[in-house]
């Protein structure tokens, strides 16, 4: 039966990048995948877009793919990565610029556009899911709206010779689904395989986390080498059998109870994980630890795809001011309140307009209120005052009171901080699939 091995590059936009050197080099991979968009982030790309037109793709890629080109170019291995952001484009260009720098061999990318959906929705009378509104309601507000895509754009790009398939906004699984497709020759509408298929995409798209990283918890669940966290390589079979496994001697852990976090981990309904590309079903997956660092996962299935595809949009909402200052030493829990409720007349004596406040002694009640907090009496408190506004400047004076407290509040306090910044939300819409128009243009390095 045929196989491949697909490395798991990063997991988000700023991970570290020596892993998936160590991958390229050591993986004996054919697929290296990297996930590096949030759903803000493609909103704050498109606003770097809007000042520079050949923007708006990942601030990191340049770093990347200078670290991993020259090896997956020797080596045959192809990149897919959605680093485009809110400009594939532009990053196809980039690559190519880099590959020809570095006199790499001469390579075939891929850019996947038709993500942007911001003229389908604005102004349209698509309602926002999160909340009481519409597109139209989000008026001028409105900065991008982009579709998830699903995997058969990308599957096509490589059956289409690339070496590089660069796409901005699609579903993370969908990255590593393409692969699967491209090299097995999988049916658009075989649901049980597309199905396990997210199942593994699911499983590898968060890097590290299935290796360890953002598991470990010491003296419950130990992990041993987190400085040099090895990141995950799928063995995927072409009935879609998955064996987890990473580079040996590379930090971190595989294990059953590593991947069955990872499998629960962002998923609401595990019986209907909607999908561009289909509705999977993780109820009857099966995980079976087959040897050191090596688990075997099983049993996906799936159902037909919506007819919707889910789109991100991104909006400015509104600005948060902040403002921070610590006190330590004896009786350090009264002078940080003191502190607040200082701040707190100041802002309504001086009319200070906020929508939201909060009050905070970090270390104490900053993440679950009284109901949890100030069980015992710390050494050290930090004061952190936060508000939202409807203006900048009005954000600005909330950082100002709490700077102001170094000689008009409590003994003590030092290091304090203050910022002020605008507030991009993202909303989800359902925009039938039909109105998406996904395609593939190449450029040669």
């Amino acid at each position: 039966m045929r196989s491949i091995r697909i490395g798991s590059g990063a997991g988000y936009s700023g991970d570290r990048i020596e892993p998936a050197v160590e991958l390229a080099e050591k993986g004996d991979i054919q697929y290296l995948v990297f996930e590096c968009l949030g759903e803000r982030t493609v909103a704050l790309a498109q606003q770097a877009r809007m000042k520079n037109p050949d923007s708006g793709f990942d601030p990191l890629l340049e770093e990347r793919l200078r670290a991993v080109l020259p090896i997956c170019a020797a080596k045959g291995i192809k990149i897919v990565t959605n680093m485009g952001a809110a400009n594939p484009e532009a990053a196809a260009r980039k690559t190519a610029e880099i590959a020809k720098a570095m006199s790499l061999p001469k390579l075939k990318i891929a850019a996947i556009v038709g993500d942007d959906v911001l003229d389908a929705c604005k102004d349209s009378d698509l309602p926002v899911l999160e909340f009481d509104s519409t597109m139209r309601g989000l008026g001028n507000k409105v900065l991008s709206a982009n579709a998830y895509l699903g995997a058969e754009p990308m599957a096509a790009a490589l059956t289409g010779g690339a070496d590089v398939v660069i796409t901005g906004r699609a579903s993370d699984p969908a990255l590593f689904l393409a692969p699967m497709i491209h090299a097995f020759g999988w049916s658009m509408s075989d649901w049980n395989l597309l199905g396990q298929g997210i199942v593994v995409g699911h499983l590898l798209e968060c890097a590290g986390q299935i290796t360890g990283g953002y598991f470990a918890d010491p003296g419950f669940k130990d992990v041993e080498g987190l400085a040099r966290l090895g990141f995950p390589i799928g063995e995927v079979s072409e009935d879609g059998t998955l064996v987890v496994t990473k580079v040996d001697g590379s930090g971190g852990e595989v294990s059953a109870r590593t991947c069955k976090e990872q499998l629960l981990y962002e998923v609401h309904d595990p019986k209907r994980y909607l999908q561009p590309d289909v509705i999977a079903d993780f109820s009857q997956v099966r995980i079976e630890e087959i040897g050191k660092d090596r688990v075997r996962v099983t049993g996906g299935q799936g159902t037909p795809r919506p007819d919707t595809l889910k789109v991100s949009v991104g909006y400015l909402d509104s600005y948060i001011g902040e403002g921070q200052i610590s006190y330590a030493g004896p009786n350090a829990v009264a002078r940080g309140r003191l502190a607040l409720d200082i701040v707190r007349e100041r802002l309504k004596l001086t009319g200070v307009a906020t929508s939201e406040m909060r009050f905070d002694l970090i270390g104490v009640d900053s993440l679950h209120g009284e109901s949890l907090g100030a069980r015992s009496e710390p050494y050290e408190v930090r004061v952190r005052v936060t508000g939202r506004t409807d203006s900048l400047r009005e954000a600005v004076r909330i950082g100002n009171e709490v700077e102001t407290l170094y000689t008009n509040g409590p003994a003590g306090g030092g290091g304090a901080t203050k910022s002020a910044r605008e507030v991009v939300a993202v909303a989800s819409v359902l925009l039938p699939r039909a109105q998406a128009k996904p395609s593939v243009r190449f450029v040669e390095a």
